[in-house]
C-alpha cells in the first residue's frame, strides 16, 4: 500500500496531537488502499476499535490533508479545530461501532462527526451507543427532485418570470416563516405522521411519499419527546427553504448516462426541465440536537463513557436519553419530509401559474426524495452474518441496491436514486446504488461537493457582486434573499461535485445515471 502524501515537515512544526507525534508520524497511520480510497490504522488516536476509511482521489486528497496540515499549525494539542481525518478517526473510537468508520468523497470537518461520515453501531450490543453529531443539527436536511414534461426551450423567455414567481411562492431566508397553516395541534400530528399527514391535508399527492426514502414517515416518532422549545420554533417554518446551502433550483438534464434507468423516472430526454428541493428540519430539528447533546452529557457521566473529543456526546442506545432522542430525530426528520412535500405544492403552484396549465398537466411528479442528515435502523450482513446496526449517516446519502426491499417497486430493478447537490450554479447528479456500496459502505455514498473553505473565509476572500454576475454570465437566474451571504455558498468555496460523484462511481459505491444543470436558482 502506498502511504498518503506527506506533508512538509519543518523545524518548528508542532506536534498534532498530545504526546509529542508531529503531523509526519502521524500520517504514517494513514495509507492508500487504491485509487479512490486511504485507510486510517488503529493507533491514529487513542482508542480506535475499528480502522477508518475514507474515499478521495488523488485530485481531492490535498483538500483533505491540507485541513489536516492546518490543524496542526493553528494548535499543538489537537483542541479547538479537529479536521475531517480526525475525526473519522475519533469516531472509530465510539463503543458498539462495526466494521468501520468511513467517509465519503465530499468530506469537511464538522460538529463531533465529519461531514460525510457514516458509522454503523451494533444494536444487539448493549454498549453501543447513538450520537447527534452523527447525525448533524438540520436532522434530515435532504434533497427532493421533481420531473416535468417542459424542455428548456419551453421555459425560454418564461426563465425570469419563473424564478421569481418560485421566489414569491416559496418563503427563503434566515427566520422565514412559511404560508401553510399549522396550529400546535397539527404540528404534533406532522410530527409523527410526516407525509401521511401532508396527503391527508391536500398538500401531496398519493404517489410522493412510494418516491421518498423511509416513505416519508420514520417509524418510532414521539412528537412528546420534542420539546416545547424546538415546536415553539418549528411552528411556523413549515414551507420554508430557509438560508444557507438550502436552494431551490430549476434544473435542466444535462447528460444522460443509463438510458434505461432515467426513463424509469420519466427522464426521456437531454434538456428536460426539473426541480431539485434542498433543505431540512429547520430550526425544530436544531433545537432537538441541542436538547439531546445536553442530556446526553449528564448520561456519559452517569454511565461512565469517554469519548475523544467532547462532540461526540452520545447515549447507550438502550438508555432513556438514546431511546428520547432517536424518538425526538425520528419527529424531526418527519417534519422535514412535511416541509419539503409543503415546498413542493408550492412549486407546483408556480409553475401551474406561469405555463397557465395543472401541476398533473405538466407531469410534476416526485422522482426522489433522499436524506442526508439521519440514523436509522437497518439490516447489514458484516463478515457473512446479517446485523441490525443503527446507521448513522451525517452528509451521506442512503445508496440501496436493485432489489433491496426498502426501494420503490418501479426501481427494483435499477436501485436507489441518489441525488448529489452541486453548489449554486454548477452542475448536481443523480446517482444509483449499487452492491458494492451495500457491502463497502453499508448502502452510503456522497451528499454534495462538501465544503473547501469555511463560510468565514468565503466572506473574506470573495466579493458577492462578483458571485452574481458570473451566475448570470452563465445564463442562470437567481433570487436570493441576502445578496451579501451568497459569497458563502460560491462555487469556488466548495469542492468539485464533479470529482465527488467520479470517486464514488469509480469506487463502485453509486453509479452515474444524470447530470443536472441549473437555469434558475433560488436561495436565502
Amino acid at each position: 500500500m502506498a502511504t498518503a502524501p506527506e506533508p512538509p515537515r519543518t523545524a518548528s512544526e508542532p506536534p498534532a496531537r498530545p504526546g509529542g507525534r508531529t503531523l509526519a508520524e502521524e500520517m504514517s497511520y494513514v495509507s492508500r488502499l487504491d485509487n479512490t480510497s486511504y485507510e486510517i490504522r488503529p493507533g491514529f488516536v487513542e482508542g480506535m476499535r475499528v480502522p477508518g476509511r475514507f474515499y478521495v482521489n488523488p485530485q481531492l486528497e490535498k483538500l483533505v490533508f491540507g485541513e489536516l496540515e492546518l490543524a496542526c499549525e493553528r494548535t499543538s494539542d489537537g483542541g479547538g479545530f479537529l479536521p475531517a481525518v480526525k475525526q473519522i478517526a475519533n469516531v472509530a473510537t465510539l463503543p458498539g461501532i462495526v466494521s468501520g468508520s468511513l467517509a465519503m468523497p465530499d468530506l469537511h470537518s464538522g460538529y463531533g462527526f465529519a461531514i460525510g461520515n457514516v458509522a454503523a453501531f451494533d444494536m444487539d450490543d448493549p454498549e453501543a451507543v447513538v450520537s447527534p453529531g452523527g447525525v448533524g443539527f438540520d436532522i434530515n436536511c435532504g434533497v427532493r427532485l421533481l420531473r416535468t414534461n417542459l424542455t428548456e426551450a419551453d421555459v425560454g423567455d418564461k426563465k425570469e418570470l419563473l424564478a421569481q414567481t418560485l421566489f414569491d411562492h416559496i418563503p427563503v431566508g434566515v427566520g422565514s416563516q412559511g404560508i401553510i397553516p399549522t396550529t400546535s395541534t397539527s404540528l404534533c400530528e406532522a410530527l409523527e405522521l410526516g407525509m401521511d399527514w401532508s396527503l391527508r391535508q391536500g398538500y401531496a399527492w398519493p404517489e410522493d411519499k412510494e418516491h421518498c426514502e423511509e416513505y416519508g414517515r420514520m417509524p418510532g416518532a414521539d412528537a412528546s419527546k420534542v420539546s416545547a422549545r424546538a415546536r415553539k420554533r418549528g411552528l411556523p417554518q413549515l414551507g420554508t427553504l430557509g438560508a444557507g446551502n438550502h436552494y431551490a433550483e430549476i434544473q435542466v438534464v444535462d447528460e444522460i448516462f443509463d438510458t434505461t434507468a432515467a426513463r424509469k423516472m420519466g427522464i426521456d430526454t437531454v434538456g428536460q426541465v426539473v426541480v431539485m428541493i434542498h433543505s431540512g428540519s429547520r430550526g425544530l430539528g436544531h433545537q432537538v440536537a441541542t436538547d439531546a447533546l445536553q442530556a446526553m452529557e449528564s448520561a456519559m457521566a452517569r454511565d461512565n463513557i469517554t469519548v475523544n473529543d467532547r462532540q461526540l456526546a452520545c447515549a447507550r442506545i438502550s438508555s432513556p436519553e438514546g431511546q428520547d432522542y432517536l424518538a425526538s430525530m425520528a419527529a424531526a426528520a418527519n417534519y422535514a419530509w412535511v416541509n419539503r412535500s409543503s415546498m413542493t405544492y408550492l412549486a407546483r403552484q408556480a409553475f401551474a401559474k406561469v405555463f397557465n396549465s395543472t401541476p398533473y398537466d405538466l407531469d410534476m411528479h416526485v422522482i426522489y426524495d433522499v436524506s442526508h442528515n439521519i440514523a436509522k435502523i437497518e439490516d447489514h450482513v458484516v463478515n457473512g452474518v446479517r446485523r441490525k446496526l443503527l446507521v448513522h449517516r451525517k452528509g451521506a446519502t442512503r445508496a440501496f441496491p436493485p432489489h433491496h426491499p426498502m426501494i420503490p417497486v418501479d426501481y427494483q430493478f435499477i436501485g436507489q436514486p441518489v441525488l448529489v447537490g452541486g453548489t449554486m450554479g454548477t452542475c448536481s447528479y443523480l446517482l444509483l446504488g449499487t452492491d458494492t456500496g451495500m457491502r463497502e459502505t453499508f448502502g452510503s455514498t456522497c451528499h454534495g461537493a462538501g465544503r473547501a473553505q469555511s463560510r468565514a473565509s468565503a466572506r473574506r476572500t470573495l466579493d458577492y457582486q462578483t458571485v452574481l454576475n458570473n451566475l448570470k454570465a452563465k445564463g442562470i437566474s437567481i433570487r436570493v434573499a441576502s445578496p451579501k451571504l451568497v459569497t458563502e455558498e460560491a462555487p469556488e468555496s466548495y469542492k468539485d461535485v464533479t470529482e465527488v460523484v467520479n470517486t464514488c462511481h469509480e469506487a463502485g459505491i453509486s453509479r452515474k445515471c444524470l447530470k443536472l444543470r441549473p437555469i434558475a436558482v433560488i436561495k436565502g
